[in-house]
């Protein structure tokens, strides 16, 4: 192995000169600088979107007040996702105490959420005076549906969850007459995750659950295709990542909530959920082969906040693993020691290998490129989601 901030060659697997990723992740091409496509991609995304410059500035604060008229004579003018980490409670407390915006918190509750992240909410928004709107899923059939994704050997694990969030924040808009949802996802500090062993859609989800699972879906809120083109078509109900518009630093941000609310970190990126921990610690490294940090962490060097030394040391330091972890999702799940270990050591399996939306999001790019370009489904859907994309090794 050989390693100097211009080179980075390990077994003569080509990594990006300008950030971590390698020949590994899915989709990757290089320029003749060695630039990967996703460093092109975040650049093309700062330019479009005038990433912390005063052109974001002035975009995003014409979309807050666009926002603020929507919402006239209605008790909210915006939803706000909430999980207790970093990104989200930054954000709602920007909507109200920098934006003079009148959020609604909403969080989709999948029964596995960490003691810390639950009392973050409570004191951010208690003291922020924002009141709550939680979706709570029956454990049971949470747990059902978690057990299928598990049996069924993909990745995509938490994909329910990413997915039900979604529609839980879009229903909570539609019962309040909410035209905006402010997302807090940042490209700059976490990039833009490649689709390989990261897709979901409703599609995909019913599917699984209805070949692997035992109990019916009641309480869990599944977006199907025509609930996603309803919502975004006719309801029109905006997403806004203001985060793409803006300076953001998570770690001041991170320092800030600290300090003025008693929030507590939860020790690592997505770490804040036990089956998010799960899949990032545990279920993608030692199944898939697939380490997630090599998002964030090539979004550091991006942006100089570490060298590329640093990060590439990091990566391949093993992930965090709480205490007891893989004891609780094995109870959690019903699942014995044999069965355990038998998927964990069966072959993977890919996203491809089960029916999806996939095709006819590619069939309809056009609609979802102007729907994009309207804020009324996030770019990164458009670019993930509608052009082919070759299934991960």
């Amino acid at each position: 192995m050989t390693m100097n901030e211009n080179t980075l060659t390990i077994s003569n697997i080509k990594i990006c000169s300008r950030c971590i990723y390698d020949e590994r992740v899915s989709s990757i091409t290089f320029d003749e600088q060695g630039v990967c496509n996703y460093c092109h991609q975040i650049d093309n995304l700062k330019s479009e979107y005038g990433t912390g410059t005063e052109e974001g500035k002035e975009k995003l604060s014409f979309i807050i007040s666009e926002i603020k008229k929507a919402g006239i004579g209605k008790p909210y003018d915006c939803v706000v996702g909430v999980s207790g980490g970093t990104d989200s409670s930054y954000l709602i407390y920007l909507a109200k105490e920098k934006w003079g915006l009148r959020p609604l918190a909403v969080h989709y509750d999948n029964t596995w959420n960490s003691a810390i992240s639950t009392q973050n909410i409570f004191k951010v928004l208690s003291k922020l005076n924002i009141d709550l709107y939680t979706h709570v899923v029956n454990n049971k059939e949470s747990d059902d549906i978690f057990r299928s994704f598990f049996l069924a050997d993909v990745a995509e694990i938490e994909a329910p969850t990413d997915l039900a969030l979604a529609e839980t924040m879009y229903q909570a808009a539609a019962k309040y007459g909410i035209k905006y949802i402010l997302e807090g996802h940042s490209f700059i500090t976490e990039g833009i995750t490649p689709i390989g062993k990261n897709y979901f859609d409703g599609k995909y989800i019913q599917s699984i659950h209805q070949r692997f699972g035992k109990k019916k879906m009641k309480t869990y809120p599944l977006m199907t295709f025509s609930k996603f083109l309803w919502w975004t078509s006719t309801a029109r109900i905006r997403k806004i990542r203001p985060f793409w518009y803006i300076d953001y630093n998570k770690e001041e941000a991170r320092s800030f909530l600290e300090q003025e609310y008693d929030w507590k970190y939860y020790g690592g990126h997505h770490l804040e959920n036990r089956m998010t921990a799960f899949f990032h610690s545990v279920y993608a490294p030692q199944k898939f082969n697939s380490d997630f940090r090599n998002n964030t962490l090539s979004a550091l060097v991006r942006n100089g906040f570490l060298s590329r030394n640093e990060a590439w040391a990091e990566y391949n330091t093993p992930p965090l693993i709480e205490d007891e972890l893989v004891s609780y999702f094995k109870k959690r799940l019903d699942l014995t020691d044999t069965q355990y270990k038998e998927v964990m050591q069966a072959k993977p399996k890919n996203w491809t290998d089960y029916p999806t939306y996939k095709k006819r999001f590619e069939r309809l790019r056009p609609l979802f490129y102007m729907l994009a370009k309207a804020n009324l489904v996030p770019m990164s859907f458009y670019l993930k989601y509608c052009f082919p994309a070759k299934a991960p090794a």
